[in-house]
């Protein structure tokens, strides 16, 4: 057999078995899959924090999901409705709390790293340039309020974000997966309520 036929088909059966491992292994990502993309961000906010531990709801901050196909990354002035107030960690300012009780003073004023990053943006009056975790494609329509008012909950496509100390995609969010959420749903309902979720693909593609 000629050596360069010989090369190819090693070549091509390389390139199988690296395909059939990757899946396995659920590594394999089709193009536009950003399944786990989990960007630094500007300034390090903990969903864990706010919507975990503080039970702060999605819809406080990510108001625009109600009235807008976008659910928009919230402006500084909504986080300024705590952080005027709240300046650095509970656990930081008890500890300054208690060490200006040991030393007869007054607290001092204790600001935390991530959150002067806050207080310099809106000095300058510059936005804070968050990177975009969930896209998609420009041919894929996509409504957040006809979710939110028939009751889809944040999680069904965003996951457990309030277990998340840095948000990352939790779902793959290809066509597939929303093709499939609409059919179950269209058998269960939705928080108690039937609903028709569409599988027409000019419902996403028009």
């Amino acid at each position: 057999m000629n050596s360069r036929i010989v090369t190819i088909v090693l070549a091509i059966g390389l390139g199988i078995s690296c395909v059939l491992l990757a899946a396995r292994l659920g590594q394999l990502h089709l193009p536009g899959n950003q399944q786990d993309y989990s960007p630094a961000q500007p300034i390090a906010y903990s969903h864990r924090l706010h919507a975990g531990e503080m039970q702060i709801p999605c819809l406080y901050c990510h108001y625009a999901a109600q009235t807008s196909r976008h659910a928009s990354v919230p402006p500084a002035g909504v986080c300024m409705n705590c952080h005027k107030e709240v300046t650095t960690s509970i656990g930081a300012m008890h500890a300054e709390d208690e060490l200006a009780a040991k030393e007869n003073r007054k607290p001092r004023p204790i600001v935390s790293t991530e959150l002067q990053k806050l207080y310099d943006a809106i000095q300058r009056n510059q936005p804070i340039a968050w990177n975009r975790v969930h896209g998609l494609p420009s041919f894929v329509y996509f409504d957040h309020r006809a979710h939110v008012r028939v009751g889809v909950a944040c999680q069904q496509c965003h996951g457990p974000v309030e277990t998340m100390e840095r948000v990352r995609q939790f779902s793959d969010l290809s066509m597939g997966w929303c093709v499939n959420c609409h059919r179950q749903v269209n058998q269960t309902g939705v928080a108690g309520a039937r609903v028709y979720a569409s599988t027409n693909c000019s419902t996403c593609h028009f």
